[in-house]
């Protein structure tokens, strides 16, 4: 069995940074990869695009490929959108297929402000997206909760449900949600940012035209 990958955010609006590393994490790990949008972000200011233009923005993005899905349990799930509860969810649901939950450097740097999360190893791996040759630089907590987690992406992980880091070596791609909202407010068009697919569908960038974020 396949490993499942997850890759959480806003994606307000979702944008080739996004997809890239998603796909390029499919590659790495041969995993399943789902893009899974939070409904109540904890650790940023809501999203300036309403649920239902954010769903329609990613399902545009993701139409007509077969690697990346989409997965709307945060969507449907009140309150703070806690990572720990949706890796729960999918433990309980996939048994002990590996789980990989993938996120940025930054992020990756200040888990130890994210709820429970020191849980997140005992229910799924860590991927980690770094620039090739970056070495992580992080607090002595998280240091001491990832000593001798470490695994190559072609070693034996997949053969555990949970537990090991693994550094993820994608094409360094500096794009900003922020700049292309500003972009889109004072009427500017983000092409080559976004999907071609999202410019095909006439108003779907609407939320961004008037309110920058």
């Amino acid at each position: 069995m396949k490993p499942l990958a997850i890759l959480g955010g806003t994606f307000d609006p979702v944008h080739i940074g996004h997809l890239c590393v998603a796909w390029e994490a499919s590659e790495l790990l041969d995993a399943e990869v789902h893009l899974l949008p939070a409904s109540v972000p904890p650790h940023r200011p809501p999203p300036i695009a309403s649920v239902e233009q954010r769903v329609a923005m990613l399902r545009a993005a993701l139409a007509g490929q077969d690697r990346l899905d989409l997965d709307l349990r945060e969507l449907q799930r009140a309150g703070p959108s806690y990572t720990v509860d949706t890796l729960a969810e999918l433990r309980a649901e996939h048994g002990d297929r590996p789980l990989v939950l993938l996120m940025g450097a930054d992020a990756f740097a200040g888990l130890p402000t994210w709820h429970r999360w020191e849980r997140l190893f005992e229910l799924a791996h860590l991927g980690v997206f770094a620039r090739p040759g970056f070495q992580f630089s992080l607090p002595t907590e998280l240091e001491a909760a990832v000593s001798g987690r470490l695994a190559d992406t072609g070693g034996d992980w997949r053969n555990q449900p949970s537990g090991r880091l693994l550094q993820l070596e994608v094409t360094p791609l500096e794009i900003s949600a922020t700049r292309i909202r500003h972009l889109l407010a004072s009427g500017r068009s983000p092409r080559y940012l976004l999907s071609d697919r999202m410019f095909d569908m006439p108003g779907l960038l609407a939320a961004y035209r008037s309110d920058p974020g």
